[in-house]
């Protein structure tokens, strides 16, 4: 190989981050919408008969699928599918910072304005329900904030004589923070708790 066609490759190549192509591409929708003049968030709980995370609390969206032009048409197709809505009833929609999930998965969020509350027909065999909450509620309310640590465990096949330390190797545990909001009677929670968070604090900025 010449030189090139090595700095040609460079200088073509958009960066992104390694192991990105491993990744599961997730796009969700935080809809904001006007309840009786006031600003609220709408959420999705998730149906029973779902085979993840059944009866958990999040926001409409899902999977990249092969016709979705970009991330944000996935968060509106999603949304539609889910609230049973138009996409002419999504308007103004905007992204927010994208989370990198430790479990595999990149999600992008975006931020959209429902138009008409009323016409939300939601899918049963995906949503149990769907309830708002006002945003000055997150405004005005600290999440409390608790912390889950992780170890890596290399498989008994791993070939540790190759690396300093051998099977005494120093694996860095990774502290990872889960955050909790309460309203009422419902829990929010995990990646959903951690894209308002981001969304709250952009808000506060």
């Amino acid at each position: 190989m010449e030189l090139s066609d090595i700095l040609n490759k460079v200088q073509l190549h958009t960066p992104s981050f390694l192991g990105n192509e491993r990744f599961s591409k997730y796009a969700v929708l935080l809809p904001i919408l006007k309840v009786n003049n006031d600003i609220h968030i709408l959420f999705e709980v998730r149906s029973q008969e779902l085979r993840r995370q059944p009866g958990e609390i999040c926001f409409p969206g899902g999977r990249m699928d092969k016709q979705d032009q970009s991330f944000l048409d996935t968060a509106v197709r999603e949304t539609t599918e889910e609230l049973g809505i138009t996409q002419e009833q999504i308007t103004d929609v905007y992204p927010i910072d994208f989370l990198l999930s430790p479990y595999g998965m990149i999600v992008y969020p975006f931020v959209g304005l429902i138009n008409d509350f009323n016409s939300i027909n939601p899918n049963k065999s995906e949503v149990q329900e769907t309830f708002t909450v006002p945003l000055t509620f997150f405004l005005n309310t600290k999440p409390d904030v608790y912390h889950v640590h992780t170890k890596l465990e290399p498989e008994e096949d791993f070939p540790f004589d190759l690396i300093p330390g051998g099977r005494n190797y120093n694996w860095q545990t990774r502290k990872m923070d889960e955050i909790f909001y309460q309203y009422e009677n419902k829990v929010i929670w995990g990646l959903t708790a951690r894209i308002l968070s981001h969304f709250i604090e952009l808000l506060k900025r």
